[in-house]
């Protein structure tokens, strides 16, 4: 590849990044939200992030590292000051809100780090469905929200 041709594939991953910065940035928020939900980072929810970072495209573009030191900024803030960390990580998700599509992709994200210690958590399933309304998605598209009591959610 000649000067030129380095020169514009560096242009194309420069734009790549540009265009989902955003959605990396409210991707990792979304994780650190349902990862603290339960006071607590599992080693299994930072690997599954790490994992996500890894194999997604959009994501691909990225250095893993980047993306795990946003999540933990966020994780940090919202351990630091709940209120305010919280504020902060559900003002990055506001660029996502707008597409129904990449809000599906972040829910879908999130239960795959819910899921990551192979167990249901109920404290995490409802952050979860917090963050489909604030996105404009039916939790039970997502498989998410029953008519039955809470406790069945977690004998699903």
């Amino acid at each position: 590849m000649g000067f030129i041709g380095t020169l514009t594939e560096h242009y194309r991953e420069q734009m790549e990044r540009n265009r989902n910065r955003p959605f990396l940035r409210a991707t990792m928020a979304a994780c650190a939200l349902v990862a603290i939900a339960d006071g607590v980072v599992s080693l299994g929810e930072r690997v599954r992030v790490d994992q996500i970072l890894e194999t997604l495209d959009k994501l691909k573009v990225f250095d893993p590292h980047e993306g795990v030191d946003l999540f933990n900024e966020f994780t940090d803030g919202i351990l630091e000051s709940p209120a305010r960390g919280r504020a902060v990580a559900l003002k990055a998700l506001e660029p996502v809100a707008g597409d129904p599509e990449t809000a599906a992709l972040m829910i879908r994200i999130c239960l795959a780090v819910s899921e990551a210690n192979g167990e249901k958590s109920l404290v995490d399933q409802i952050e979860i469905v917090t963050l489909c309304s604030l996105l404009g998605v039916e939790p039970k598209d997502c498989g998410l929200y029953t008519d039955g009591e809470p406790r069945d959610i977690l004998d699903a």
